[in-house]
């Protein structure tokens, strides 16, 4: 499950908080519990018009259920999540014998679950994220493995355990393994989210896919989270797409189209719903580096939602719904009659941050689609928090509640087993009781009946029958092929009709002259799948009417090598309209491993022709050694809005082409008196090699160096061509931007420099001194301390930079030791005691603080009182209004760490919609207890480098050879991982607690009124 409250928020108030009021122990979870309280939350819901909820089951039946399946007699599957973070967490283990996996049954028809199994409990499987029913087999997922349980006496206990695949990483981690399903033609569907990093066999070895890659992260080409596809005893192993951030759950339609969540950073908005184009790239991180989305790069989209997925980005497949803020978690493609219309053949979602089950009514849209949103169920009980929703025989659908007042972030308020909590909820047309329809798994004719069933173990039983009986049931599946109306159904027989040995072709071909474009683009999947030549089916359908079937073809083509697949690539890129992103990354995949081939092809064709709308994007897309040229050329027609497009396009190209490319741009941006945006774009793309090779680049690189005088330009090209010389220009940018990241990386070139001179003299300037020494604090070096330290004592200087120099000392741990050293000899001046006091009494070194507080102690609070328990404080009454300024207030520093909308520092997570996510007990504990449950990506990492300063901060990038880091002040510093000698996570957020005395009790009740406000719009 993805996220709890956004850490530093909670660090930040937290910080505010202590100082004025004295905090009481950890409140104890009041939330009521057991099956009445249970029966209480229906009032609570609010139910889509042609459904009502009941309850199924609840605690102690049922605790903290983290996935959920239903088999073919209707039981309810449910894997338990009790010993949640157990490895690590101070609740440690709650259940010794380890968590369980639960058969809930309603024996008797009246709706409510009441018999209880354990199929199986231990503690490899604890807070397991995925199970999968299918016959006597249950496939159950819980990093580092996939593990195969068998009932083989059907007594509803597992006899045998298996290991199908190992290695995954993410233990006892919410972005590890999840949950497989079971797909129309026979394969197991499945994802990891981006802590996975890699699968391996059952004994230990590295998978090698079909495409010949290694699966694992390595950029290779694979990044982040991945789903998969192979067969069920694990061979013909397939990525489907990759680099995503956490897809919860994977879901396959009949037509073999296959759909996911995907779970932004935490509180930007950017939730998402994916139609996975095979063999995709999904863009959470930069595709060659594998840097992080808030890194700066050309072309930088201008919302964070298109930002956080790279959508300008060639190369990556768009997302087909942003759903804003959440956490998302189950999914499935509901294709059963017994709900509205409006829900068939539609998924159907649970978000646990939301607290919603909702659905996604697509629509194609040139080569993939469109979707809306409609919820099915929501609450105002902030303790829902759905993890997953699954159709049942009769088409009625069942939702497992997590039941907590937070979801992941590594944390729980369920933390006594005895009041743990956790339910199943139904949802019918009112009145619709429940009904296990009955089976004949004997007949050609009963299996075919129960392939239609909208319930995945029932479809699987039926379709493992079906495919037993071979030629027996080819009769009566051609008759659901012929007859039915309902075209999914007829999908479901077409991908068994389609494997009858010798009878491919025949059904394929059945499938491509539908006038169904979704049984065209099945019986394509079919052919792909069974590695059948592609070809004459891409040629019967090049010029198909849907884009949806060109682009499938397209994808047909991928890493086939026979002499017609460039041709009929060329036809397909001719039927580009210019507009369809769908449709261009389609033929960008199509190409891949073959661009050169392809794209040469399409050239020749298309001749000098090709300067239109669909030839510039088709240019843009490739990966091609001949598209440099071309966009060299797009970049001279000097269109400021697409130059940086284009030029985003190069960094996917490699070859001696970018390069000539560059030094001709660099020459003709430089032509002129005045080098432009074009030169600096170019000069980034160059390398000191470059500048070696070819006489004349120098000078005018110094030209444009001159032009962008004053600003980060400057220092980049500086940085990245190791100028000497420059120390006034550093100086300029770190005077002019000490906040942010040009000015405090100016400063630490000057520093690397050894310029005192020229320092100290610029140290002497009253009219720039602060920002100048604001900028060196910033830097965050213990360089500075020789220079600074000296200012802090000196009574010539105005008092505002010896002010300015306390604050920057205090940032690093010997300027830290020095203001100590000067308290401890009484040699810190009178007039910056206050100043000192207040910054070392917050420095992140334990023993330095501790010292400061004896030998500078903070004074009492004017107005301390003790804060009531947290079961009080619900009770207040908050004013929201008044929330707000507390939140923006200098002194509290929420609005330093934090975004609200378009307000706000992004540092920690976006807090827009965390009214939404969590109740104000969840906000109460989490201000209170910064540290108890730190979100994915917002770890603070403590790192010692070469040089021997330390730094402290928030990782929001890495590649192989740097990485970002962003500190309290939240500029970011990029570091080279060969400086670094040690790298260590805390368990601490980034943020102390203790920093200022700024609110009341009252101002608290209406920090968390104004935070609670904050809801994403109905």
């Amino acid at each position: 499950m993805p996220v709890n409250l956004p850490n530093l928020l909670k660090a930040t108030v937290l910080a505010a908080v202590v100082s004025t009021v004295a905090t009481p122990s950890r409140a104890q979870n009041n939330h009521a519990s057991g099956p009445e309280a249970a029966k209480e939350s229906l009032s609570h819901f609010k139910v889509a018009p042609g459904l009502a909820v009941s309850l199924y089951a609840s605690e102690p039946m049922v605790r903290n259920p983290t996935d959920m399946d239903i088999d073919e007699r209707g039981r309810v599957w449910i894997t338990e999540g009790v010993n949640y973070r157990s490895s690590f967490q101070p609740w440690g283990v709650l259940q010794p014998a380890g968590d369980r996996i639960v058969i809930l049954e309603d024996t008797n028809g009246e709706g409510f679950a009441d018999k209880e199994t354990v199929f199986y409990q231990g503690p490899e499987i604890n807070a397991a994220l995925g199970i999968c029913v299918l016959g006597n087999k249950v496939i159950v997922s819980c990093s580092p493995n996939i593990y195969v349980f068998t009932d083989t006496d059907g007594d509803g206990k597992a006899d045998k355990k298996e290991i199908l695949f190992s290695g995954i990483s993410g233990v006892d981690h919410d972005h590890g393994i999840h949950a497989v399903t079971f797909g129309p033609d026979g394969k197991l569907y499945f994802n990891f989210g981006n802590e996975g990093h890699q699968i391996k066999d059952k004994d230990g070895k590295p998978i090698t896919d079909l495409a010949g890659n290694v699966v694992n992260n390595s950029g290779h080409p694979y990044r982040q989270g991945m789903a998969f596809r192979c067969n069920p005893d694990g061979s013909e192993f397939e990525v489907l797409a990759y680099n995503f951030r956490n897809p919860y759950e994977v879901a396959v339609d009949s037509y073999g189209g296959i759909w996911q969540s995907d779970n932004d950073d935490d509180g930007n908005q950017s939730v998402r719903i994916n139609y996975l184009m095979e063999y995709g790239n999904y863009g959470f991180t930069d595709e060659i580096t594998g840097a992080g989305w808030p890194e700066p790069r050309s072309n930088l989209e201008p919302d964070i939602p298109r930002r956080h997925w790279r959508q300008n980005d060639p190369g990556v497949v768009p997302n087909l719904l942003i759903t804003g803020a959440g956490a998302p978690t189950g999914l499935l493609v509901y294709e059963g009659s017994l709900l509205p219309g409006i829900y068939s053949n539609q998924m159907i979602h649970a978000d646990a941050g939301a607290r919603v089950v909702r659905a996604y009514p697509v629509q194609p849209d040139g080569a993939g689609y469109k979707a809306t949103i409609v919820n099915l169920l929501t609450t105002d009980d902030t303790w829902f928090r759905p993890s997953d929703v699954c159709a049942a025989p009769d088409g009625s659908l069942y939702v497992a509640d997590w039941n907590d007042s937070g979801v992941g972030g590594h944390y729980m308020a369920d933390q006594k087993l005895e009041r743990m909590t956790g339910r199943v909820y139904r949802l019918a047309p009112p009145g619709k009781k429940p009904l296990v329809p009955k089976l004949d798994l004997t007949s050609p004719a009963g299996c075919v009946h129960a392939l239609q069933s909208p319930n995945l173990s029932t479809r699987y039983l039926a379709w493992t029958a079906l495919r037993e009986m071979g030629g027996k049931a080819e009769k009566e599946l051609l008759k659901l092929w012929d007859t039915s109306g309902n075209d999914r159904m007829r999908s479901r027989a077409l991908f068994l009709l389609a494997r009858l040995p010798g009878k491919e072709d025949k059904y394929i071909q059945k499938a491509l002259g539908d006038p169904n474009a979704n049984l065209r683009m099945a019986g394509l999947r079919i052919a792909r799948e069974a590695k059948l030549d592609p070809i004459p089916y891409v040629q019967k359908l090049v010029n198909d009417e849907s884009a949806r079937v060109r682009g499938e073809c397209a994808i047909s083509l991928r890493h086939n090598e026979s002499p017609e697949a460039a041709k009929l690539w060329t036809a397909l890129a001719f039927n580009y309209d210019g507009k369809d992103r769908w449709y261009l990354e389609a033929l960008g995949i199509g190409a891949d491993r073959q661009e050169d081939k392809f794209f040469d092809a399409w050239l020749k064709v298309v001749g000098g022709s090709w300067f239109t709308p669909a030839g510039r994007d088709i240019v843009w897309r490739s990966r091609a050694t001949a598209s440099a040229a071309l966009l060299y050329q797009l970049i001279l027609q000097k269109d400021p809005e697409q130059s940086a497009r284009y030029f985003r396009a190069f960094d996917f190209l490699k070859g001696s082409g970018k390069t000539t490319a560059m030094t001709g741009l660099l020459a003709a941006a430089t032509a002129g008196p005045d080098p432009n945006h074009m030169a600096t774009e170019a000069l980034s793309r160059l390398s000191e090699k470059d500048f070696a090779s070819t006489p004349g680049l120098k000078a005018e690189m110094l030209k444009v160096l001159e032009s962008v005088r004053g600003t980060g330009d400057f220092v980049k090209i500086v940085q990245k061509f190791h100028l000497p010389g420059q120390t006034a220009g550093l100086l300029e940018v770190a005077i002019q931007h000490p906040k942010d990241e040009a000015g405090t990386s100016a400063m630490r070139l000057i520093l690397a420099d050894h310029d005192t001179g020229a320092i100290n003299a610029a140290l002497r300037a009253t009219n720039t001194a602060v920002l100048l020494i604001e900028a060196m604090g910033n830097a965050h070096e213990n360089a500075i301390v020789p220079l600074l330290l000296p200012v802090v004592t000196d009574a010539t200087i105005d008092i505002a930079a010896r002010r300015e120099a306390v604050r920057a000392l205090s940032r690093v741990r010997e300027g830290a030791n020095g203001l100590l050293a000067l308290a401890r000899e009484d040699k810190l001046p009178a007039d910056l005691k206050f100043t000192a006091t207040t910054e070392l009494n917050q420095v992140r070194w334990s023993e330095l603080k501790r010292e400061a507080a004896k030998l500078l102690p903070m004074p009492q609070a004017r107005n301390s009182e003790t804060l009531p328990p947290i079961a009080e404080l619900l009770h207040k009454h908050g004013d929201a209004a008044h929330g707000a300024e507390v939140f923006a207030r200098a002194d509290v520093g929420c609005i330093k760490c934090h975004r609200v909308n378009d307000k706000g520092v992004d540092l920690g997570p976006a807090l827009s919609e965390i009214g939404t996510k969590l109740g104000k007990d969840a906000l109460y504990e989490s201000i209170l207890e910064p540290s108890a449950g730190i979100a994915f990506g917002y770890e603070n990492w403590q790192l010692t480098l070469k040089s021997g300063d330390d730094v402290s901060g928030i990782i929001t990038s890495e590649t192989p050879d740097e990485l970002t880091i962003k500190d309290a002040t939240a500029i970011p510093r990029r570091i080279k991982k060969s400086d670094i000698v040690t790298r260590q996570k805390s368990k601490l957020s980034l943020m102390p607690a203790g920093l200022q005395q700024t609110m009341t009790t009252q101002e608290l009740v209406d920090l968390v009124e104004y935070l609670s406000s904050l809801k994403k719009p109905e």
